[in-house]
């Protein structure tokens, strides 16, 4: 039951105790303690601000990002746009070319059917020419005493012959 009721010199010498650690732990201890404290307390406050200005830049990184994003949206939305022209006067020059081309072969063609003709035409005439030829040696070769028969005969072989 000592515990219970201390004697007065064993309070004495407790304050005592007390009174002399107080003073060192004052006297050495307390101004590096509150010393680090006031480190820890700055590092924290630090770290919170700096936590700040990082959430700060993400935010600014995220609102350029998406800055970045709508203009590449916006510039992939030209250059598509410039691609369907490019192609569309691809085609539409294709087509004029094809057209062209076609036009080329037409009058070609066109050019070569008159040649063949004129060429016909001219086979023709060559043989007009030399039945006209045949003709007259038939009438040569007949009496050239009768002017009348001749004429009679000039008549009946034109008739007999035909042209278009």
């Amino acid at each position: 039951m000592d515990l219970l009721n201390p004697s007065f010199g064993l309070l004495i010498w407790t304050l005592v105790a007390f009174l002399v650690v107080f003073y060192i732990l004052k006297k050495f201890a307390w101004k590096p303690i509150l010393a680090t404290l006031k480190e820890r307390e700055q590092g924290i406050a630090d770290a919170i601000s700096t936590a700040e200005k990082v959430k700060a830049e993400m935010a600014e990184l995220k609102n350029e990002n998406e800055l970045l994003m709508a203009k590449a949206r916006e510039e992939r939305s030209v250059i598509l746009k410039e691609a369907k022209l490019h192609s569309d006067k691809m085609i539409s020059d294709a087509k004029d070319k094809a057209k062209s081309e076609y036009d080329r072969i037409v009058a070609d063609a066109q050019q070569a059917i008159q040649q063949q003709k004129n060429a016909a035409l001219t086979d023709v005439k060559n043989q007009v020419g030399a039945l006209v030829i045949e003709v007259s040696e038939k009438i040569l070769k007949r009496e050239l005493s009768n002017k009348g028969e001749q004429e009679t005969y000039i008549r009946q072989l034109a008739d007999g012959v035909k042209l278009n």
